[in-house]
């Protein structure tokens, strides 16, 4: 279970960022970032805060509910960053993750002393000192904060895109190459929204 103890490794603000929608074949790559200013939060979030894949979609969207409550009183500060589709073709997914935390980053609004990524790839040019933690999703409160507001948010994203684009099951796969998106994908093809530089949907824009 996550714990506060990375972050109190440094005197100053601390950051926690983490991506959703790297394997998804379609729509954008978001990145959460999440920086407690208080511990005096609600008990709910730190007593189910944990890496967002562990968690059921409804426990997710209590969690990222009760994580707004925080931010508007003032006790932490969010941001949500996203890499487009095209974006992601043309600088590469792992590029594009890092753009898209950078954006969080910004969006929050913090100059942080440190920020914790989730993972083991350090972000170039990235303008803040960067300490990686594999899984770190399930060590830092932050980190883990930052992976719910990604998941949720680029989750909810993804249900938007399947009422414009219908027929390819993103509501329930996210943008993920399941049964149902491949029969979309030759019922109606490529979307704008498709990631082109990625194999299965170059296979289909042949």
């Amino acid at each position: 279970m996550p714990d506060f103890l990375l972050e109190d490794e440094i005197n100053g603000v601390v950051a926690g960022v983490d991506e959703a929608g790297r394997g998804p074949w379609v729509g954008p790559v978001a990145a959460g970032c999440a920086v407690f200013l208080s511990r005096d939060v609600d008990a709910r979030l730190l007593e189910n805060l944990n890496d967002s894949k562990k968690l059921s979609k409804k426990k997710r969207e209590m969690l990222f509910d009760l994580l707004q409550k925080e931010a508007e009183k003032g006790t932490m500060k969010l941001g949500i960053g996203l890499a487009s589709a095209a974006e992601i073709d043309e600088i590469n997914i792992l590029n594009a993750s890092f753009l898209a935390m950078k954006r969080a980053i910004e969006k929050a609004g913090v100059q942080p002393a440190l920020v914790l990524v989730d993972g083991n790839r350090v972000p170039r040019d990235f303008g803040w000192a960067v300490k990686t933690v594999i899984k770190g999703d399930g060590k830092s409160y932050s980190i883990a904060a930052a992976s719910i507001l990604a998941k949720v948010y680029r989750d909810r994203l993804m249900e938007e895109m399947a009422r414009q684009y219908p027929g390819y099951g993103f509501e329930k796969n996210a943008g993920y190459g399941t049964k149902a998106h491949i029969e979309g994908l030759k019922k109606f093809g490529v979307t704008p929204e498709h990631r082109r530089s990625y194999a299965p949907v170059r296979e289909f824009l042949k």
